[in-house]
């Protein structure tokens, strides 16, 4: 196993810190063990940083350029996933994810090693840009550091550095929009790139129908539409995917979250968190934990009370809801599971008549239709016979476009019965799976619940009239279809 690069200087000591911490994230989500993960980044760190040196060491090209490149830390992140394909290659892929395996051999793999012009249009735009800009945008956007720390690291003014983060996003968009003209497609992507153009490049804009269909069927001109729209949140997750690859949103998601470890969330900034001592960091740090451990025994304590209530079919109630507000093993916030003791309210609010009639049918097995639906957040609530009879308001149809190993693509249909000036709609998904872009529609994602807002253009439906909107989403292990969907909070029927 190779060792780390000796640094050259200070400067690259400092560089190789950072670096490595984002070496090693990737590198374990290529992996089948932390063993194996600490093996591929030293392996991808040292070949990538021979390759760093290389390229800046390099013969300068005309009018003082050198050949263009990639920032330093996805540059080592593609030598990680080039050297889990080496060890494909060379039969040690039993220590890779094996998602990844299926990805190294499938076509999706060969976009990135195949002609230039078939390339990512991320990818491509990214190395366009000069090696500063293209470091800002890296920075910026995909590690999720603050413009204040980005800006002492690359030597910026932090005053002007929001106002040059914004022109470099707009040089990325037009390398992106060049690029997307000279790549390969066939006459109707062809017939729909200058509208794409227009369309992506104002928040207002109104995209036409016959578009949204087409992005939500086409992946190539999805892709470029992900990195032309500037608004909208969606251009960390189109350089993620676009320049890394396989498992791109998922190490988005972890560096997000790493940085929100080192800097704390809703916290004053680094500087203020400079001037706290070790004392005071350990003193705030046991009193998170201190006030954890008590809502957590107060929530157990609760609960226990609940489940010793001679009632009927309670218990099995408030257990079936308490299920429903856990969060994926994987998901590593402990939040979301404190939520869950408003739902005890109900549980002793039955009438007494009710309450007798459930203890003499104590023998019957206890609602199995609850038991079956216990992950669904609403699934305890049986419906009233008036509820029955009446329509829905509103028909929800799902249509999974597209699936790969680590991603998949799919459009919302809705259908209201009543006329709207706004929507918002809502559901859950079973199998932790993540949205990281969407197109006509806003995303907000809590855990396994997802909520796409109305944009600007598209906010009025007419009675019996539809809404759509697409998104790209990653998964792991399963991919179940979503449940539970919502319009305004009121629920939808799903179409046959």
């Amino acid at each position: 196993m190779p060792d780390l690069p000796t640094p050259q200087d200070a400067a690259e000591a400092a560089l190789f810190s950072e670096c490595w911490d984002a070496v090693l994230a990737y590198a374990d989500l290529c992996t089948s063990g932390s063993t194996a993960a600490a093996q591929l980044g030293r392996e991808a760190f040292a070949h990538g940083t021979r390759e760093a040196r290389a390229a800046e060491t390099g013969p300068v090209r005309s009018a003082g350029r050198r050949a263009a490149r990639l920032p330093r830390i996805p540059l080592l992140l593609t030598a990680v996933r080039t050297t889990a394909a080496a060890w494909e290659e060379e039969g040690q892929g039993h220590k890779l994810d094996p998602d990844l395996r299926l990805w190294l051999n499938s076509d999706k793999a060969d976009r990135y090693t195949g002609p230039p012009l078939t390339r990512p249009l991320a990818l491509r735009g990214l190395r366009d840009l000069q090696q500063a800009d293209a470091e800002l945008l890296w920075l910026a956007e995909v590690e999720a550091l603050p413009l204040s720390v980005v800006a002492r690291r690359l030597g910026l003014d932090p005053a002007t550095a929001a106002d040059e983060l914004q022109q470099v996003r707009t040089l990325f968009r037009d390398r992106c929009h060049r690029n997307h003209l000279d790549t390969p497609m066939d006459a109707q992507c062809r017939s729909y790139a200058r509208l794409l153009d227009a369309v992506t490049r104002s928040s207002a804009a109104d995209t036409p129908g016959d578009l949204s269909r087409h992005l939500a069927t086409c992946v190539q001109c999805a892709e470029a539409a992900a990195c032309l729209r500037l608004h909208g949140g969606g251009l960390p997750g189109a350089l993620a995917g676009g320049v890394i690859g396989w498992g791109g949103l998922a190490y988005l998601e972890r560096r997000r979250r790493a940085a929100e470890v080192r800097l704390g969330a809703g916290r004053p900034g680094p500087s203020d968190k400079a001037n706290d001592g070790p004392e005071d960091a350990e003193q705030k740090a046991r009193v998170a934990r201190n006030g954890l451990l008590v809502a957590a025994v107060l929530v157990s304590v609760l609960a226990l009370g609940v489940s010793m209530m001679p009632f009927g079919g309670s218990g099995d109630d408030l257990g079936a809801r308490g299920d429903v507000g856990r969060q994926p093993v994987a998901d590593p916030n402990p939040d979301p599971p404190l939520p869950s003791a408003p739902t005890l309210p109900p549980a002793t609010s039955k009438p007494a008549g009710k309450t007798t009639q459930d203890t003499s049918k104590s023998e019957k097995p206890s609602k199995p239709e609850s038991s079956d639906r216990h992950t669904e957040p609403q699934g305890t609530s049986s419906p009233t016979k008036g509820d029955e009879s009446e329509s829905p308001a509103c028909r929800v149809e799902y249509d999974l476009v597209n699936q790969w190993p680590d991603g998949f693509q799919a459009t919302v249909t809705v259908t209201s019965s009543k006329s709207l000036d706004s929507w918002r709609v809502s559901w859950s998904f079973r199998d932790g799976q993540h949205v990281g872009q969407m197109w006509d529609a806003a995303v907000s994602q809590d855990g396994s619940r997802v909520t796409a807002t109305a944009a600007d253009y598209n906010k009025s439906v007419p009675a019996g009239g539809h809404l759509a909107f697409g998104f790209l989403a990653s998964w792991r292990g399963k991919n179940s279809p979503p449940y539970d969907f919502t319009l305004n909070g009121q629920d939808c029927a799903k179409s046959s």
